[in-house]
Parts: C-alpha cells; sequence; structure tokens
C-alpha cells in the first residue's frame, strides 16, 4: 500500500502572495499618510503665511528712550484712513537731504535708533516708518496695504512742503520692497537697500525647497520688476553670512535695475548686524556723493 506524500510545501505560493500583498499594502498605507501629512504641511504654510511673514509689535516707543531728543513721534494718514505711527525729525536746512527709513518686517522703531542716529548727526531730516499692524494702528499687513503705507509717509512729506527730489529711501530686508515701490512711484534721489531681495516669491522657495512655495505665496513683493521702473542712483548693503536673504537675491535684483547699483559686500556680516560694520557710515558717504540733490 503506497503512502501518499504530503508535500510540506505546496503552500508556500499562497502565502508568499499574502505576504506580498501585505507589504505592499503597509507600503502604500504608509505612503498615503506621508502625502496627507505633505499636503497638510503644505495648506497650513499657506493659511498661516501672513504668520510666518509679519511679527506684529505693539510697543509705541518714545524716542528721548532711545537717546534722540530732537525726534518726535507723530502718525500720518493713510488713504484708508489709518494712522501711521513713525518718528520725525526736520532736515537742519531746507538743503539736507530727508531720508524716509522703511525697516524690516520685525521689532519697533526703538530697535533702529542706532541706526539711524548718523543720518541725524549729519544734518538729515528724518522719517522713521512703521507699519500698519504695529504700534496700534489695527490694520491688516498684506502687500498692497504696505505698499500703501509706504506711500503715504512719502505723501505725508510732500505734504510738508518738503519735494520728493530731496528724498532717500532708505528700505532694510522687507522695507526694501517698500523703498523700491515707492522709487517707482515717486522721483526721489536715491534708494539705500539693506539687504534687498529679487522677490518674495524666490525667497519663500529658497527656504520651503521641499513645497511648490513660489505658487503659494501671497505677497510676493516682486522688486525685480518694480526696480525696472527706478532710474535713480542705488546703494545695495548685503552680508556675505546672510542666511536669510542670501546674496544672491541681491544680486539677481541689481541685474533687472536700470542703473547699475553700488554693491557694497560685508564679509563678516549676516542679516541683522550690517551696522556693526560700518554699513550706515557707507550709506552716509553714498548720499553726500551720489544722490544729486538741490543745494
Amino acid at each position: 500500500m503506497g503512502v501518499a506524500k504530503i508535500g510540506l510545501y505546496n503552500g508556500e505560493p499562497a502565502i508568499k502572495e499574502r505576504i506580498g500583498n501585505s507589504g505592499l499594502k503597509a507600503v502604500s498605507q504608509t505612503l498615503i499618510v506621508m502625502l496627507s501629512l505633505y499636503l497638510l504641511f503644505g495648506a497650513l504654510i499657506f493659511i498661516f503665511q501672513r504668520n510666518l511673514l509679519y511679527f506684529a509689535d505693539e510697543t509705541v516707543p518714545a524716542p528721548a528712550d532711545y537717546g534722540l531728543a530732537d525726534v518726535e513721534s507723530i502718525r500720518f494718514p493713510t488713504d484708508d484712513r489709518l494712522k501711521i505711527f513713525a518718528w520725525w525729525r526736520p532736515p537742519v536746512s531746507e538743503y539736507a537731504p530727508v531720508l524716509v527709513y522703511f525697516h524690516g518686517n520685525a521689532g519697533h522703531l526703538g530697535h533702529r535708533a542706532e541706526k539711524v542716529a548718523p543720518f541725524l548727526r549729519k544734518g538729515y531730516g528724518l522719517l522713521l516708518v512703521t507699519y500698519r499692524y504695529n504700534a496700534g494702528t489695527g490694520g491688516t499687513p498684506n502687500e498692497n496695504s504696505l505698499y500703501r503705507d509706504g506711500d503715504a509717509a512719502v505723501q505725508y512729506l510732500q505734504q510738508r512742503g518738503i519735494r520728493t527730489d530731496r528724498l532717500v529711501l532708505y528700505g532694510e530686508s522687507l522695507g526694501t520692497a517698500l523703498a523700491v515701490n515707492s522709487a517707482k512711484n515717486f522721483p526721489v534721489a536715491c534708494l539705500v537697500l539693506e539687504a534687498p531681495f529679487s522677490s518674495m516669491a524666490d525667497l519663500a522657495q529658497h527656504h520651503y525647497p521641499y513645497l511648490p512655495a513660489k505658487w503659494l505665496i501671497r505677497d510676493r513683493f516682486q522688486s525685480d520688476l518694480h526696480i525696472q521702473n527706478v532710474n535713480v542712483p542705488m546703494l545695495f548693503v548685503h552680508g556675505r553670512q546672510d542666511q536669510i536673504v542670501p546674496l544672491k537675491f541681491a544680486q539677481k535684483l541689481a541685474e533687472r535695475a536700470p542703473v547699475l547699483p553700488e554693491m557694497l559686500i560685508v564679509e563678516q556680516a549676516s542679516h541683522n548686524d550690517l551696522h556693526e560694520y560700518g554699513a550706515v557710515e557707507r550709506a552716509v558717504e553714498f548720499i553726500e556723493t551720489a544722490c544729486p540733490r538741490n543745494r
């Protein structure tokens, strides 16, 4: 009588198939989870992008508390009826330049006191401007509203009888976009840009390379387009070690300008410490030698 041989491995293909299906299912589930997290992260960045760009500061600093006794606090109107907080000191003579200073996206005016002091010592007029989302103004920031704040600053000085050809627009970081835009709209004397950038879309893509950030950003601040309509002397000041706005974005902006900017690259400086390496004094020298104005 023969004994039937029982194949111990007859079910092996089925087992392998089940294991293979389970493995594929696990991989698919992992990919779905990863994709979901990626999309969620992108959605959160898109929804909260303005919270990442604009850092409100409700401080209303007094100039005297920062060693600027001859500077006064003022508010000037915008065309949508807000009152922008600023520091103002008139020029010492009718021929002295007037500096309109647009600061970066964070901090308050007191943090710029040390930087503007050399301009005041030269006798320049100064309008140091904050934005509608700061100093209790009650406004909401976006690209167009900040452009309105910048233009309102120039219009305020016009109303005080100061001609635009005496104005030097000084922009710092985000403020460079406002300075370039207002220089496009008004015939100012010259432009000084500290840590400028080509566009916020370019910066966003640099900092979020794993997202289509260039297409997600709302407030694009395309200075590389606006500067093509600015025909005044320009000084760009940038730190070689700047990781927030890498130098290449300033260089890209310079390439778009119809007037070749003077470029001061400070080898040791990063984003917020240019004034510690003589950048402000170089700006004063540029204003004195390169900016045309009536004497």
